[in-house]
Order: structure tokens, then sequence, then C-alpha cells
């Protein structure tokens, strides 16, 4: 008998019909002799909808009454699935994501975990109770609800796993897996039968949309099994690896994209000892993640700043950085939050050169410049204008090799009989 957590994302219950659907694949895992505990998220749309509610009645919310709301959507999925459940004759209880003991730091918002007290869920299986778990949401340290930010309910499945010692996360989405590209702006890519973690965080973190970019990181600290699979479909998903094999590898692995950027450039900035310091605290304070950093020394000396932001903050980081340019006497502030973040990633790219030379003079072929450049070990990033993202994407994914059609095999998510080696 062996345990699985089985997550189930906002359009796998995004229906009565599809709730009901969810179930069967739990019921099917409990025939096969297996435990289970289910992770839901907030019906697709829903949260959307109580984010506009909260709009509509404030324009500057409360961060305590924010979570409140925003953490009903998934009570409510939960529910509904531990009803459905029951109606076929199986024992199911809902557990909201304090009930369920997910300890959070007292952060609202974009809290992280940082403990799980496992007696409530381990005392139902030992009851034949399936617990049904809502994804997204904790308790924090002050007894306050609190939520782990967009795609949290991957990580609430994955740290339950954790807790639990699952045997296996099981990530169900509306995707077959993780493809070398989105299949909506590329339709030549690929799906991925295994990927590494360091390439799964590399992905996450750049735009793939799959995983929570926090969930995967807790997987790899804590060696979860995590596979990702879809609920409309017996495909094998992916099974995410802890094995690093860059000579079986291919150089590129996949193409990653984000939309969800902007830039901030400060022109003829005073050079001194702190300045950075001056710029970057605000931001901090503000609770406001940097991506990339550009620094160019001027001639008088001073210099220009450019930074990343995520777009939903880019109004106000704008905001603030207007501030400090009037306080560092700067030349002048530009925001643009029409570009997007485009990256290659393969852990392949270790043992191979001329992988950046390629990407550049890929997208020279095809008209489009770049403005930024991030690299590591296994990938590369650049920041182009928007309107030429899918345009590059393309591009990239066919000079790379990734273009492929490839059938796969059905794939029972119940009978596996292994486990990937960590």
């Amino acid at each position: 008998m062996a345990l699985y957590i089985q997550k189930f994302g906002g359009t796998s219950v995004g229906s009565i019909e599809r709730i009901q659907q969810v179930a069967d694949t739990v019921i099917k895992t409990k025939q096969a002799g297996h435990e289970v505990v289910v992770v839901v998220s907030a019906m697709s749309g829903e949260t959307d909808r109580l984010i506009n509610l909260i709009k509509a009645t404030v324009d500057q919310p409360n961060s305590r009454e924010y979570d409140v709301v925003v953490s009903t959507g998934e009570q409510v999925s939960m529910a509904l699935l531990a009803m459905a459940l029951s109606a076929r004759g199986y024992s199911a209880q809902s557990f909201t994501g304090a009930q369920a003991g997910i300890k959070t730091e007292n952060i609202h918002q974009k809290a992280h975990i940082i403990g799980v007290d496992v007696k409530p869920l381990k005392q139902a299986l030992k009851a034949n109770i399936i617990p049904v778990v809502a994804g997204f949401q904790g308790l924090s340290e002050n007894g306050e609800v609190t939520t782990l930010g967009r795609g949290g309910s991957d990580t609430t499945g994955v740290a339950l796993a954790a807790a639990l010692k699952a045997d296996e996360c099981q990530i169900y989405t509306d995707v077959d897996g993780v493809y070398t590209a989105d299949p909506r702006v590329v339709p030549a890519a690929r799906l991925l039968p295994t990927i590494t973690l360091e390439e799964m965080l590399e992905m996450a973190g750049l735009g793939a949309k799959v995983l929570q970019n926090r969930s995967v990181r807790y997987a790899g600290r804590f060696k979860v099994p995590l596979r990702v699979l879809s609920s409309f479909s017996n495909n094998p998903g992916t099974l995410i690896t802890y094995e690093d094999s860059p000579m079986e590898k291919p150089v590129v692995s996949g193409i990653a994209f984000n939309r969800s950027e902007a830039k901030i450039t400060l022109f003829g900035i005073p050079f001194s000892h702190d300045v950075i310091i001056k710029i970057l605290q605000p931001l901090a304070d503000a609770n406001i993640d940097i991506d990339m950093i550009l620094q160019n020394t001027t001639k008088d000396n001073c210099f220009d700043f450019t930074f990343t932001v995520n777009r939903e903050e880019y109004r106000q980081a704008l905001t603030i950085m207007d501030q400090i340019a009037r306080e560092l006497h700067a030349r002048e502030v530009l925001g643009d939050n029409k570009i997007a973040k485009l990256s290659i990633i393969g852990v392949g790219m270790r043992a191979h050169i001329g992988v950046a030379n390629k990407m550049f003079a890929t997208l020279a072929k095809e008209g489009i410049t770049v403005q930024l450049i991030s690299t590591s070990e296994i990938k590369i990033s650049v920041v182009i204008d928007e309107k030429y993202l899918e345009l590059g994407a393309r591009a990239l994914h066919t000079a790379f090799g990734l273009d492929n059609n490839e059938t796969v095999e059905e794939f029972d998510p119940v009978m596996i009989n292994h486990k990937p080696k960590l």
C-alpha cells in the first residue's frame, strides 16, 4: 500500500461535473489499495471573482481581510469534493489549511509554510477517511488565516507529501505535463517524460505556469517524488527527477517565458558607495521582488540603473523610484511595462559552448533586440519587447532542435510500482 498526495487545480474542479470526475480518480486510487490525501484549488475563476469583489469594495484592502476573503474559494472546493466522495460510499472529510495543521509565517498574501502538524491527517487516514485539504492557505503563528500566493495549492500538496512521507505527490492540471515550451504559443512543443529538478526550478521561476516555483523548491529540499499529470487524459505526465546526467541530455531542454515583466531605469545617478542600497532598500521594504539588474557607468561620475519587477508591482515600484530619484538627484526615471522575459533552459548547457551565441544569432535573425541578459549554468534569459515574444519563442524552439511530434503511452497513476531515484 502506498500513500499518494493528489492535488487538483482550478480547472480540474472547475464545475460539479469535473468535481465528480476528480472523485472518480480518487476512488480509483483507493480501490487499488492505496491511501490518498487530496488537495484542491478554488474552482477556476473563483479566486479572480473574489479579488474583483475586494477591488470593488476598497482601493487598498487590508491584507488580513484580503486573505480571509480569497481563502474561501478553496473551502468551497474541498467541501464539495468531500460530499461527492461520501455520496459514493467513501468516508471523506474536508480540512481547511488550519485544520490540516499547515503553519505559516506571519505574512499575508505571500506566506511561507514553516511546518505541518500531521496528526489530524494521520488520524483521518487511520480511520480510513479520505482527507480533502484546502490548498493555498494556512494558519500563522499569530492564529491568522494566511494565503501562499498564486499557485500556492501546489506548495500545499508538496508540503503535505514531505510531512507525511508520501510515495509520490501527483499534481493534476489541465495540461499533460511539462512541455518543451507552452504549446499554446509553440505548437511544435512536446511533452517531457522527465525533467531534472534544476531544470524545473528554472522553468517555473522563468514563467512556466505548470508548477509554482516555491512548490518545486520545497520538493527539492525534501526530495519529494513529484509528478505532473492531466486531469483529462491518461498520458504519463512528467516525472521530476533528482539525477543530473548532462551527457544524456539535450543542450536545451525547454523554452520558458514570462509576460508579467516591467522595466524601470534611473538615469544619471551621482555615484556614492551606498547608493545601490538607497535604491533597493525601499523596494525591499515594500516587499517588491527584483529580478534582473543592469548598471551602466557614464562619463560624468554618474551611472544608470535598470531593473525588472513583476508587472503587477510596476506602478508601486515606479512611484517609489520617482521619490528615490529626487532624493538621489538622478536625471530622470523611465518605465516600460510592455516587455517580456524569454529564456532557454537545459542542464546540457554545462557541457556545450556557443549556446549564448546561437541564441542571440537566432533572435537577431528575426529582428529581435535584446535589452537585458541574465545567465546561470543552465539558463540564459533575455528581456525583449513583448510584441516579439511568441516569434522569439518559436524561433528558439526550432533552432535548438526541440520541435518534434511524439506519441505517448497511456498511464495509470495508481499502478506506479517504482520510485524515482533520490
